[in-house]
C-alpha cells in the first residue's frame, strides 16, 4: 500500500513539473504571424488554454464553455445567429469564427474593443448575457482541481492561478487554432485543380469593378478580402444599412468618431461555408443573400465605404451563373482538416 502510494505521487509529481518547450505553429503557407514576444507558445501552454476553452466551470451553472459558442465542426463560430448564454438569453451580435486569430492585428471582436486577444478572452466570462460568471469564483473552481493547478505549472510553473495567467493561456491556444490546407491552398501549391466553375468564380472574385466596360467588371471581392487569410483587418461600413436604420453603431462605440458609424471587423472569408449566418447580426442565412446585397443591395450613408459606393450606379451586374461560380470558389476556402483536428478538440 504504501509502495503504491509512493509511485503515485512521484508519477504526479513528475508530470507537474514546469515544461518550456516550445509549441510548433503550422502556418501553412502564410506568413509567419507576430505573436506577442511576452507570450511565445508553448506546448503546455496551449494545453492549458486548451482545457480552459472547452472548461464549463467558467460560466456561472457551469453548463457552456468557450466551445459552446465557438464549435471546431463550425470552424469555431456558432451557426445560431445569436448564441444563447447561461441565463437563456441571447447575445447582441453573431459570434465570430476563431480561427487564425495568430493574424489578427487590429484588435478584436466586431467592434474591435479588445485591444489584445488575452483581453478579449476573459470578457465573456464576465458578461451577463455570456457566461455571467466573475473571475474570481472561476479561479476558486480551477483551484480545487488538480488537473488545473498541475497545468498552471507545467505552463508556468508554479500552481498559481490568475486572472493573467488564464487569459495568457487562452490566447496561446487560440493562436493556435490555424486554417491554411483549404482546397485553394492547394491549388497555390499545384497540388489541385480547380472546376471550371470555381475558376470562373476565381476571376470574378479578384477582378475590381469597372462601371464602363461591363464585359471586364468583375466582383470586387478582394477590395475588402485580401491577404492569405482573406480579410483585411479594418473596420467598414459595408452597406448594411442606411443613415437612420443604423441601430448598431459598431467601431463607433469605441472609438467615440461619428467617421466610424456602422462600421464592423472585416471578417476572413476562409470556412465562410460552414460559419452562417452572415453579417454581425446574422440577418443574411445563405451565401446567395449575401452575393445578392453586394451585388445590388447596398445602402448608402456617410459612413459607406467609398468602393462599394461607387458600384451603387449599376450595381456589380452578376447574373445567376457568375452567383453559382463565385459561391463555388468560396467553398473552396473550407479547411477540412481543422474540422477534425485532434489538436483543437475538447481534451476532456
Amino acid at each position: 500500500m504504501g509502495l503504491l502510494g509512493c509511485q503515485k505521487d512521484a508519477k504526479e509529481t513528475t508530470l507537474a513539473q514546469y515544461d518550456p518547450t516550445p509549441y510548433s505553429l503550422n502556418i501553412g503557407d502564410f506568413p509567419p504571424p507576430m505573436i506577442a514576444p511576452d507570450n511565445a507558445l508553448t506546448q503546455q501552454g496551449v494545453q492549458l488554454g486548451r482545457m480552459l476553452f472547452y472548461e464549463k466551470k467558467l460560466s456561472l451553472d457551469q453548463s457552456m464553455s468557450c466551445a459552446s459558442c465557438h464549435l471546431q465542426e463550425n470552424a469555431f463560430s456558432d451557426t445560431n445567429r445569436f448564441s444563447i448564454g447561461v441565463k437563456g438569453i441571447p447575445g447582441g451580435r453573431q459570434a465570430m469564427a476563431s480561427f487564425n486569430m495568430a493574424w489578427n492585428t487590429n484588435e478584436f471582436f466586431w467592434d474591435g474593443r479588445a485591444h489584445l486577444l488575452r483581453d478579449q478572452s476573459l470578457m465573456p466570462i464576465e458578461d451577463s448575457l455570456e457566461m455571467d460568471e466573475t473571475l474570481e469564483n472561476v479561479i476558486e473552481k480551477l483551484k480545487a482541481d488538480s488537473r488545473y493547478t498541475n497545468q498552471f505549472i507545467r505552463a508556468f510553473g508554479n500552481s498559481e492561478i490568475t486572472e493573467n495567467r488564464m487569459s495568457l493561456a487562452l490566447e496561446q491556444f487560440m493562436n493556435s487554432i490555424t486554417s491554411v490546407d483549404s482546397k485553394y491552398d492547394r491549388y497555390l501549391r499545384e497540388e489541385d485543380t480547380l472546376s471550371a466553375s470555381e475558376e470562373r468564380g476565381r476571376v470574378l472574385f479578384f477582378t475590381e469593378y469597372n462601371e464602363f466596360f461591363p464585359a471586364q467588371s468583375g466582383a470586387d471581392c478582394a477590395h475588402c478580402h485580401s491577404t492569405r487569410n482573406f480579410g483585411n483587418n479594418r473596420y467598414m461600413n459595408n452597406g448594411l444599412d442606411g443613415t437612420r436604420q443604423i441601430t448598431d453603431i459598431g467601431r463607433e462605440a469605441v472609438t467615440g468618431l461619428p467617421q466610424d458609424r456602422g462600421k464592423m471587423k472585416v471578417t476572413s472569408l476562409r470556412n465562410i461555408e460552414l460559419t452562417p449566418p452572415y453579417m454581425h447580426d446574422g440577418r443574411f442565412n445563405t451565401l446567395e443573400e449575401v452575393i445578392d446585397h453586394y451585388n445590388s443591395g447596398l445602402k448608402s450613408s456617410p459612413t459607406l465605404d467609398p468602393a462599394l459606393a461607387m458600384t451603387m450606379g449599376t450595381g456589380l451586374r452578376l447574373d445567376a451563373q457568375d452567383k453559382l461560380d463565385l459561391i463555388a470558389f468560396l467553398k473552396t476556402l473550407t479547411d477540412e482538416v481543422l474540422l477534425t483536428n485532434p489538436d483543437y478538440s475538447d481534451p476532456f
